[in-house]
């Protein structure tokens, strides 16, 4: 029996054939089992992982919905619909797969998150907008200064909710959440209930639809996972490095931002162009890093727990923890960086002999059966899961750019390979935080429980320039993404 199209699921031939336009031709698990419910205007739990398409899942009934209702006459300030997200850099991945769709249905977007300006964020409010993508802090500071009503939403949306609860971010969102109405048709997406994600549901959510293409913290199927065991940090280092030099993209995760930073420093170094992601880079810092590594400028990201769950680049065919997580959902969510919409990746943890046990149980937890196997640069399973090796480029000497707060002194610089994107990397003072507290939505709500940094705010007709007060400079101009690739569902 052939798969059910986005047609035969009653979505509207607009959005059907824009979907087609982008390659994306036929609907992912979750998107054949939720359509038919949401699209009914049914309150849906779903439960999928990154990757697996629920990104299109909630944004085909939202745009429907609204193409099914339209309004007279958009008012200035409140939004139709409304999407929050964790972190910016999933705000500004929600949105470029939103815009197609909503294009063609005519409805316009915009996206709202701090740790940049809100001016332009306030101008397109407005003008009047269908739909808000928005981080909690940045949303509720415009509730505040009333440049937001949510009095009209007609749809909202929770992605990834369980990360909210790990940012401590659900006392926000249930505020926001308390400022829609009763009728608004609601779609939650998170791997677990727990955390207080629950209460959200049980509070907000009608008799909800529940849905789950995978366990709560199952590892993916077309995901390998291979632990290398090393005998000591020399061995360590030099294997780090064969790692990193393959030909396809491949994410390297440290504990803390100093290692992270000084990791791609050093593979840049030795000829493997590479850009750090942490919770100290400036917007601009994080936006040409992130923009280096999706257009392939860079080969490797080297990024910290904070980033893990903000990163979406397809075609990521490695992830490597240098450092094992503390726990096997960070585990698993850095692990879903690669064999994402379909496609099959790898997964390598290394380990030293002290590490060993804690990372068992770790392993346990996360249902992932690999064994470790002694491993060095030069071992064949190495050799053969890197596979072909990229040519070594010679690091140029460009200026180091500031980081959050500061500038880079006059005449400073350090080898890295200049690239459109900018591999390069800053410096910063701040720390990650327990909990996942990078880089502060907005400099003055956001300072005790921080989004993670990214792409740069704004979407169909708005962006954001990087607050001078906070980055101690004025921000650049355009918005930068990891553009998605034809017929990949986030």
């Amino acid at each position: 029996m052939s798969s059910p199209s986005f047609a035969d699921l009653g979505v509207r031939p607009a959005i059907s054939t824009a979907l087609t336009n982008a390659g994306i031709t036929a609907p992912f698990p979750i998107q054949r089992d939720t359509l038919p419910d949401s699209l009914q205007g049914r309150d849906v739990l779903g439960r999928g992982r990154t990757g697996s398409g629920k990104t299109l899942a909630f944004s085909i009934p939202l745009v429907q919905r609204l193409a099914e209702t339209p309004s007279r006459r958009l008012r200035a300030g409140r939004p139709r619909a409304l999407v929050l997200s964790p972190t910016r850099e999933l705000a500004t991945q929600i949105t470029a797969a939103l815009e197609p769709i909503a294009a063609a249905e005519n409805l316009s977007i915009t996206t709202i998150f701090g740790g940049v300006s809100q001016n332009r964020q306030t101008a397109a409010l407005a003008k009047g907008v269908d739909i808000v993508v928005a981080c909690p802090g940045r949303l509720e500071d415009l509730m505040r200064q009333q440049y937001v009503d949510l009095g009209g939403v007609e749809v909202s949306v929770l992605d990834e909710a369980d990360h909210m609860a790990d940012l401590g971010f659900l006392p926000g969102v249930t505020r926001i959440l308390a400022a829609t109405p009763p009728s608004t048709q609601r779609l939650l997406f998170s791997a677990t209930l727990d955390g207080g994600v629950d209460k959200l549901v049980k509070r907000f959510l009608t008799d909800p639809v529940p849905h789950s293409v995978d366990g709560a913290h199952s590892p993916v199927a077309a995901m390998t996972h291979h632990i290398f065991a090393v005998d000591g940090a020399d061995s360590k280092k030099q294997l780090i490095e064969v790692l990193a030099s393959g030909t396809g993209r491949r994410i390297l995760f440290m504990r803390t931002k100093h290692h992270a930073k000084r990791l791609a420093k050093q593979l840049t170094a030795a000829g493997i162009p590479s850009v750090d992601l942490h919770g100290n880079l400036s917007q601009n810092a994080r936006d040409r890093n992130l923009a280096a590594f999706s257009s392939g400028d860079a080969r490797v990201l080297v990024a910290t727990d904070v980033a893990a769950r903000g990163v979406h680049v397809d075609d990521v065919e490695l992830v490597v923890h240098v450092d094992p997580p503390a726990e096997h959902k960070a585990y698993l969510h850095r692990s879903g960086r690669t064999a994402r919409a379909g496609s099959a990746g790898d997964v390598v943890t290394v380990v030293l002999p002290e590490q060993r046990r804690d990372l068992a149980v770790l392993m346990r937890k996360a249902s992932i059966t690999a064994k470790p196997v002694d491993s060095n640069a030069r071992s064949t399973h190495v050799l053969d899961l890197v596979g072909e090796t990229a040519p070594r480029v010679t690091p140029v000497a460009v200026p180091e750019p500031a980081e959050a707060g500061r500038r880079a002194p006059a005449g400073s610089g350090r080898g890295a390979r200049r690239t459109d994107g900018g591999a390069n990397r800053g410096r910063g003072t701040r720390s990650e935080g327990a909990r996942g507290r990078g880089r502060s939505e907005a400099g003055r709500s956001e300072g005790r429980r921080g989004e993670n940094g990214g792409h740069r705010g704004g979407a169909s007709r708005t962006g954001g320039s990087a607050d001078a007060r906070r980055a101690g400079r004025s921000g650049g101009g355009r918005r930068t993404g990891a553009p998605a690739r034809r017929g990949r569902q986030g």
